[in-house]
């Protein structure tokens, strides 16, 4: 569950002792859901940094609280329907539609308050949300509107494992593929949108396996007071909070149907991450990463192309702006996407991958 209002205030004026009062610090934290953000946000708000009430409550998916503002969740999710983009969304196309949006001046208006407001409640904030992925260029400008240069950590739990723990506890609305699509997606674009700035990479594991270690890491990182000046009693807090427990999924893509092309292509930016997470990036590693999310792209765009008669067959209705958008998700029914034959999907992702060979052979592209 989340801090009480007695325990706020005490980690409160711990934090402010830490930090000279003209020095404010924003920690954006990005990732997936169910890999782990709420445990490292957790941990950040014992040690001192303030979840922007009401906080969303804790239920029987994390029943030690998410850490999360109730405000930031359906500011996101009313601009993620008005974008006609999911939370989980396999579509490299999603994130200039969320782009177009965050540039109108009335949606930075609406956060440069609420962030304003927040800050005269502490100079220290932490703002945690599954939908932020998509909203980080945003808050980085609000934030720098007001003197503020955001930090940016990424919870980094192997995909298998949270794709497991999301059908687990979300439901199965949205079958293996897509989610593991989705997770390849929001990864690829989450890195890119968080480079030249302050940033750092926490492995899931590490939290369980000794927090104390990650998170002090960060802090030398990202330069936090907050986590360098931490007194015995927030650490004591933070200790009673961390159920070495949590990890219940599997880190294996055993019992999973995921097309061949397309897990080969999240081990890759699986073992790319792990790097980030192990020493300071470099251009060599961006330059590999940059070549993922092109890859991803093609696996993604040759797929569409390959269903194209599907799409254009499925019942659609018209979104914002006049935008067509297809349905399929809510007309078919449950498990029914799941029931296509293993053999036709990875066929179609294999005739993905030579039509993608072709393409680079003819244009002479070397691997």
């Amino acid at each position: 569950m989340g801090l009480s209002v007695e325990e706020q205030k005490t980690v409160q004026v711990a934090a402010d002792s830490a930090a000279t009062p003209a020095r404010r610090s924003l920690v954006l934290v990005a990732g997936s859901g169910r890999s782990g953000t709420s445990l490292f946000t957790g941990i950040l708000q014992r040690l001192g940094f303030y979840v922007p009430a009401p906080e969303v409550p804790a239920d029987e998916t994390n029943p030690r609280g998410f850490a999360e503002s109730q405000w930031v969740v359906e500011f996101h999710t009313r601009l993620l329907r008005k974008a006609g983009v999911q939370v989980s969304d396999a579509r490299p196309a999603a994130w200039s539609l969320m782009a177009d949006l965050t540039l109108e001046d009335v949606v930075a208006d609406e956060l440069r308050k609420w962030l304003q407001a927040q800050f005269k409640q502490s100079d220290h904030l932490i703002i945690k949300d599954p939908r932020l992925s998509w909203f980080l260029p945003l808050w980085r400008r609000c934030a720098s509107g007001l003197g503020v240069t955001p930090r940016f950590v990424t919870v980094l739990r192997h995909p298998a494992a949270v794709i497991d723990s999301k059908q687990r506890y979300y439901g199965h609305w949205q079958g293996d593929i897509s989610r593991t699509a989705g997770w390849l997606n929001q990864s690829l674009f989450t890195e890119r949108a968080t480079r030249e700035t302050q940033r750092a990479f926490v492995r899931y594991e590490d939290l369980l396996d000794d927090w104390t270690k990650s998170v002090a890491r960060v802090g030398d990182l990202l330069a936090l007071k907050v986590i360098q000046d931490a007194p015995a009693a927030s650490i004591v807090r933070v200790h009673d909070f961390v159920d070495r427990n949590l990890s219940r999924s599997r880190a294996t893509w055993d019992g999973f149907d995921i097309p061949e092309g397309l897990r080969e292509q999240v081990d890759h930016v699986w073992e790319l991450l792990m790097e980030l997470a192990d020493e300071p990036d470099s251009v060599e590693l961006r330059d590999r990463l940059d070549a993922a999310r092109a890859a991803y792209i093609e696996l993604y765009e040759d797929a569409e192309a390959i269903v194209q008669s599907s799409i254009a067959a499925s019942p659609t209705t018209s979104g914002q702006g006049g935008t067509t958008l297809v349905r399929v998700g809510r007309k078919v029914p449950r498990g029914l996407r799941e029931k296509l034959p293993l053999s036709w999907r990875k066929a179609a992702y294999r005739a993905a991958r030579r039509r993608s060979g072709a393409r680079s052979r003819g244009t002479g592209a070397t691997g």
